[in-house]
């Protein structure tokens, strides 16, 4: 069975797991499939998520640099041209792999539980000539002692700053970092496109300084945290190898610039490997969160406080509706912000062709001024509000368009690492 391997997420059918599936989530995920996560590094197995930035997706196992990279010829041509474009890649490749290897640590994770000492590992990089490290929260939750083993095999102890579960991200310092290392410049993931190339660089199987090269395979997808419901917006997929210890380590662009933190992948069956699918957290949310971390503060995600799914045709048909776009509500969860506003979730249930739907819930089709396509376009925009920030919706209610406005509140429950 496909499972979810951090270092992850959903699928199944929205309709016949509605009632079953809505979890909370700031904006949760509606319609998870039953599936296992587990840590890639070698650490307990998590529990199922459930995310309030996700739409139904398959089901799945558990700073600015100068260009480096070459210029391919624009156009193909014969054999020989193509073969001095391979020539150019892989010398820029090279180049690549030589300037950006000194930001890259391996991260050795140690456990000690009545006596008997357990671990893993994972990967990391440079963020600053402070000694910060960004690597992600699964990486070295729950460790007693954290170890930064750099590209030259030099190793230094680490002190675990900040930990952030819902964005699986930590930050690492080490208090004196080697002369011969350095920090990798951030780029920029909402530039991020498909078939963009992109090289991830980590720590797989305990196989350090590995770079494997791949494209961008897609952008915004929705991938849950470790524990709790909530998620995690504007993944990038990828098919350049994640493994089991990449968890943590740096996707970069052809620019040598990080444009995303690899940490979890697809696994087509028990065996915890790279299937070709894997996912990494986008670089701009390691701009918001990785600063108040480094104060070991617990950065304020937002919550709306519904459950939901995209419409799609079979939930258009049992509502009557117009569009076969939005975000439908299936429930308004109990003293959070949408309830205050008198958003409206599921009130009954109908059948369409033997499929159970839900039906009379709001369809969210515009949020601040934007139109709304899927769910997860709604709950982009909630995880990059801040709490007290308000949006402006329309809803669609009972046939007709309502403006509705939500006061964003700090998601509940949030601790410290």
């Amino acid at each position: 069975m496909n499972k979810w391997i951090v270092a992850g997420c959903v699928g199944c059918a929205i309709v016949t797991l509605f009632l079953a599936c809505a979890v909370v989530l700031g904006v949760a995920y509606w319609g998870l499939s039953p599936s296992r996560l587990e840590l890639s590094e070698a650490l307990p197995p998590t529990l199922q998520a459930v995310v309030e930035q996700v739409q139904p997706s398959p089901r799945v196992a558990t700073v600015t640099a100068a260009p480096i990279a070459p210029t391919l010829p624009a156009a193909p041509a014969g054999p020989a041209v193509r073969a001095l474009a391979a020539y150019e890649l892989q010398d820029g490749l090279v180049e690549l792999y030589r300037e950006v290897e000194p930001g890259v640590v391996a991260i050795q994770t140690y456990v000690v539980r009545g006596g008997l000492v357990g671990g893993g590992s994972g990967s990391g990089f440079i963020l600053d000539n402070d000694g910060h490290i960004v690597t992600n929260e699964h990486v070295v939750a729950d460790a007693d002692r954290v170890v930064v083993v750099f590209y030259d095999g030099y190793s230094a102890n680490a002190t675990v700053l900040g930990s952030d579960v819902d964005s699986d991200l930590a930050v690492l310092q080490v208090e004196d970092l080697p002369a011969n290392v350095h920090p990798l410049p951030l780029g920029d993931s909402d530039s991020v496109a498909p078939g963009e190339w992109v090289v991830a660089i980590g720590n797989p199987f305990g196989l350090q300084n590995t770079i494997t090269f791949g494209i961008v395979s897609a952008v915004g997808r929705m991938i849950p945290a470790r524990v709790g419901s909530f998620s995690i917006p504007q993944a990038i997929q990828t098919d350049a190898a994640i493994n089991p210890g990449n968890s943590g380590g740096p996707l970069i662009n052809l620019s040598g610039q990080v444009v995303g933190v690899n940490a979890q992948i697809v696994s087509g069956s028990d065996t915890a490997a790279n299937a070709g699918v894997g996912f990494a957290l986008p670089v701009n949310i390691v701009r918001k969160v990785a600063p108040v971390l480094m104060e070991g503060g617990v950065y304020p995600w937002p919550w709306l406080g519904i459950t939901g799914t995209s419409v799609d045709l079979i939930l258009a048909e049992g509502n009557d509706l117009p569009v076969q776009h939005g975000a439908y509500i299936a429930e308004v969860l109990p003293g959070g912000p949408a309830e205050a506003a008198g958003l409206r979730g599921t009130l009954a249930t109908t059948r369409v062709d033997g499929l159970t739907v839900p039906v009379g819930g709001d369809v969210v089709i515009e949020v601040n001024g934007e139109p709304v396509v899927d769910f997860a376009d709604l709950l982009e925009t909630v995880a990059f509000s801040r709490p007290g920030d308000r949006v402006d919706l329309v809803v669609l209610r009972d046939g007709r368009e309502i403006q509705i406005s939500v006061t964003l509140e700090q998601r509940p429950n949030q601790t410290s690492f």
